[in-house]
């Protein structure tokens, strides 16, 4: 990672943004040689990525001729605008501050029926928490139809932009400045780049 400063260290802290995401961009290597990259529903599940989708079409074949993938995730917060700043810094000073995951696995579809079953019922409950849903079980209608995909990581790393960069009474200036602008994600931007959490 380019800048270390803003990596997340702890394991714990990347399945955090995992969780509470909802969906995410799969890339696959296209048989053009060309990337192709879609986003999906998905579950951080017993270590590793789970989504379902049609048993055909373009990732489906791309995961069959290469299963080499990339899945990434990220959760925007505040956007630092030009307005922010009063003496006349050009429009490159503007930043958006974020929290995201990069993983680099190799995907397969699950036949397993305990495991394919489980990744449903994951998916769904991580969807729709606290609602008391019927169960997937191996004789639903809709497991045979559809394909599950396990993404088995081989690497995850994850990044924090949250002004690492600036001094301490900078951070304070633009904590009290996203306090007070209240757009969305400013109020988390400001608490973490204030030291509160």
């Amino acid at each position: 990672m380019r800048k270390a400063i803003c990596e997340i260290k702890e394991k714990k802290l990347i399945e955090e943004i995992l969780e509470r995401c909802r969906v995410g961009r799969l890339a696959t290597i296209g048989e053009d040689g060309y990337p192709y990259i879609v986003p999906l529903n998905y579950v951080y599940w017993q270590g590793a990525i789970y989504f379902h989708c049609s048993r055909k079409g373009m990732k489906i074949d791309n995961i069959a001729a290469d299963n080499r993938v990339c899945f990434e995730v990220d959760i925007p917060l505040a956007y630092l605008a030009s307005d922010f700043y009063n003496d006349g810094k050009p429009p490159c000073s503007v930043h958006q501050f974020y929290h995201s995951v990069i993983i680099k696995g190799k995907a397969e579809i699950v036949e397993e029926s305990n495991e394919k079953v489980g990744a449903l019922n994951a998916l769904v409950a991580s969807h729709e928490p606290g609602v008391k849903l019927v169960p997937i079980t191996a004789d639903t209608p809709a497991v045979d139809i559809c394909a599950v995909v396990a993404v088995r990581i081989d690497e995850m790393t994850g990044k924090s932009d949250l002004a690492q960069k600036k001094n301490e009474q900078d951070k304070a200036v633009l904590a009290e400045y996203l306090q007070k602008r209240g757009l969305a994600g400013d109020r988390e931007a400001a608490e973490l780049i204030g030291g509160r959490k």
